[in-house]
């Protein structure tokens, strides 16, 4: 499959269309990942996988060792076995690549396949991962594998999907190698043309960087403690990465179709609201279906970031199903504090994913491990066995899946808000030269996306390529590289009638992270009608600082706040900054509004955070003519509809609160009453309860 451009809206292939709706969309699924365990449990594993409802089973992910446990010895009797006995039992198989880890035998007869970190020193094996992209001799191996994987495969009934290699980049997204060196030089050399357009780029006059050929390109190597790489060669060191997994990606899919074109292909991404090791709206172009990974965070953030990053998942899947690969039951083994999670949570978190789009509900592990570095990983079948409160729920969650079958092939409806992401922002952000390291552009989207919720409102994050400006208000929250092609949408958006609120740390770059000049927000400072000269950081590293801003309207800023110097004759300052006068903030304009054509531009001039935002967005509502009932919605639940392109739709409506709460039942026939108790028109939803109607 080739990549269409990159600013026209990709079609994407449907998880419900042609052989992935016959083999994969047939039923909601779960997904299963076991580990090595003797064959005696074999038997009883599939007794207990029936039990639970389980219709789908990844295998092999990390089994390249036991599959050739020697060179050019290949041993599949093992994995016939397991394969035989699921699909006698009605279980479908995602089959593996088994490429995600080479085995100890080929990194020692061939240790140049190693990365290398930026200092030079060998990531030697012991973990996962241990390989470089741009490796001749690993891609060799690796492709040698695919092709006896599809061989031996092609015409096994079991086999419904692909799942090529696992998690790209988790653990080798940068290699500093000559390997890597040598493929960043041609990289640039594709992408520039010359090397004057790559001084051009990355500004490299500035410390005499200037380079006299492709030649002398280097990757961001270690160049000494409390120094500063440059900015524009790491942000493209960071798409190169990108780049590079993605290609090698693309010829183990290309082996693998070329042998089984009847099946399905796809890899598991890694999309949550921190996350952002991929572009994923580039890797989403080149498989058959989506599929992620998404692991919870513990505290009040659970559902919101939740429904924030399925959401995303959802909009670099533009509205199709997708597959949901990996979650836990419970506990993680991998975070400084794993906490369980809450009672009801494993299967209220499986109705939310399955809300915001996901055809298919999988877990990581089946049988939890006795050793290695996931022994601590819950799994749908824990150290505590059968007789265990997790497994009573996935086999709860099971029968719910069941009843919810004929979900499949929705979509989730769109929503009037659009908050738009864009990775590469994020990644230039990251800079260590910047106003203010402790402020992070993935926060700025998940904290509109929260406060929207809180109005009753449930957005739709859309990467900045996709289809954000077909929605009726447009949220640029800290989108800080900026092109032509993107002002050029939002400036037509608004002509149109369309409502934005842009933030702060927004058009602050060009696609080379060169500053705009003239004032901030480069290139769309007409449609949000301020005049940026500087940035005010904010934080209590120095003794005396200024560590946050006061708002009129009772928000607070802290992290950064924009110097706004002048404002368009016709822009309207709805709220100020509150501080002393020598700070040189007091009474500067905070958030401002701004006509422009048909439409309006809300301008937010600093960090509020979640409850900020929530206190602001009234104010924002009202002078713009939006959502004028928002006052009175309830933001005690998230609701959300998956329509069929028949009319049918399945209503989701879940308690976001740590209490019960009451609400209205959508008409329509009830298929989930999960913690929650029915009064006929009302009912009482309790902590991570949820209700699914039918209609």
């Amino acid at each position: 499959m080739r990549k269409p451009d990159r600013h026209q809206a990709a079609p994407r292939p449907s998880l419900a269309a042609a052989t992935a709706r016959q083999r994969c969309a047939d039923l909601v699924r779960r997904r299963l990942q076991p580990r090595p365990v003797a064959e005696e449990y074999w038997d009883e594993d599939v007794r207990l996988m029936t039990q639970a409802g389980v219709n789908i089973v990844s295998l092999a992910i990390f089994s390249w060792a036991n599959i050739e446990p020697e060179d050019g010895v290949f041993t599949f009797d093992w994995l016939d076995r397991i394969i035989a006995k699921l699909y006698a039992a009605g279980i479908a198989v995602d089959l593996a690549s088994g490429t995600a880890s080479p085995p100890m035998w080929l990194t020692a007869k061939h240790p140049e396949v190693l990365p290398r970190d930026e200092r030079g020193d060998v990531v030697w094996p012991g973990a996962r991962q241990h390989w470089r992209p741009t490796s001749p001799v690993f891609r060799e191996y690796a492709l040698r594998l695919c092709r006896r994987m599809a061989d031996h495969y092609r015409d096994n009934p079991a086999i419904v999907s692909w799942h090529v290699s696992n998690e790209y980049g988790c653990h080798n997204r940068f290699d500093y190698s000559d390997d890597a060196m040598r493929a960043f030089q041609d990289w640039c050399r594709a992408k520039y043309g010359t090397i004057d357009a790559v001084n051009e780029a990355w500004g490299a006059n500035f410390w005499s960087q200037r380079l006299n050929g492709f030649d002398e390109i280097l990757p961001p190597r270690y160049i000494g403690e409390g120094n500063f790489t440059n900015p524009g060669r790491l942000l493209d060191y960071k798409r190169f990465s990108s780049d590079a997994l993605k290609e090698f990606f693309c010829a183990e899919r290309d082996v693998l179709a070329s042998i089984t074109p009847n099946i399905p292909i796809t890899t598991n991404f890694m999309v949550n609201s921190s996350e952002s090791t991929m572009d994923y709206d580039d890797w989403g172009r080149e498989v058959d279906f989506v599929s992620n990974d998404h692991y919870f965070t513990p505290g009040s953030w659970h559902l919101d970031e939740m429904a924030y990053s399925s959401s995303h998942v959802d909009g670099i899947a533009r509205k199709e199903p997708w597959f949901l690969m990996e979650q836990s039951t419970s506990a993680v083994n991998w975070r400084g504090l794993n906490p369980r999670k809450e009672p009801g949570a494993l299967v209220r978190d499986s109705l939310l994913h399955l809300a915001m789009g996901a055809d298919a509900i999988c877990y990581f592990q089946w049988r939890q491990s006795r050793a290695g570095a996931e022994k601590f990983h819950s799994a749908m079948l824990p150290v505590a066995g059968e007789d265990s409160q997790i497994y009573r729920d996935v086999c709860e969650l099971g029968s719910y899946l069941h009843d919810l079958a004929d979900v499949t092939g929705s979509k989730v409806t769109d929503s009037p808000v659009a908050i738009v992401y864009d990775v590469e922002s994020v990644w230039a952000a990251e800079h260590t030269t910047v106003p203010n390291q402790a402020v992070q552009g993935w926060t700025e989207p998940l904290d509109w996306f929260g406060a929207f919720v809180e109005y009753g409102i449930r957005a739709d994050v859309t990467p900045v390529h996709g289809d954000w400006d077909t929605h009726d208000v447009v949220v640029i929250p800290c989108v800080y590289l900026f092109d032509d092609a993107t002002a050029a949408r939002l400036r037509d958006f608004v002509a149109r009638g369309g409502k934005a609120i842009v933030t702060y740390y927004s058009a602050i770059a060009d696609e080379h992270d060169r500053l705009f000049l003239g004032g901030w927000p480069g290139l769309i400072g007409d449609v949000a009608g301020v005049r940026i000269e500087e940035h005010c950081p904010l934080g209590d590293r120095f003794a005396g600082a200024l560590d946050h801003l006061d708002v009129s309207n009772g928000a607070v800023v802290h992290g950064l706040a924009d110097v706004i110097t002048s404002v368009a004759p016709d822009t309207r300052v709805l709220a100020t900054f509150e501080a002393e006068d020598m700070t040189g903030m007091n009474g500067r304009p905070a958030i401002t509004v701004h006509p422009y054509g048909d439409g309006m531009t809300g301008y937010v001039g600093g960090r509020l955070g979640k409850d900020g935002i929530v206190a602001s967005l009234p104010q924002l509502f009202a002078a713009m003519g939006m959502f004028p009932d928002a006052a009175a919605a309830d933001g005690d639940v998230l609701r959300v509809t998956r329509a069929q392109s028949d009319g049918r739709a399945y209503e989701f409506v879940f308690n976001r609160r740590r209490e019960a709460v009451t609400v209205a039942v959508p008409h329509g026939e009830t298929a989930v009453m999960y913690r929650a108790e029915s009064n006929g028109a009302t009912a009482v939803l309790q902590p991570n309860g949820a209700i699914v109607i039918r209609r």
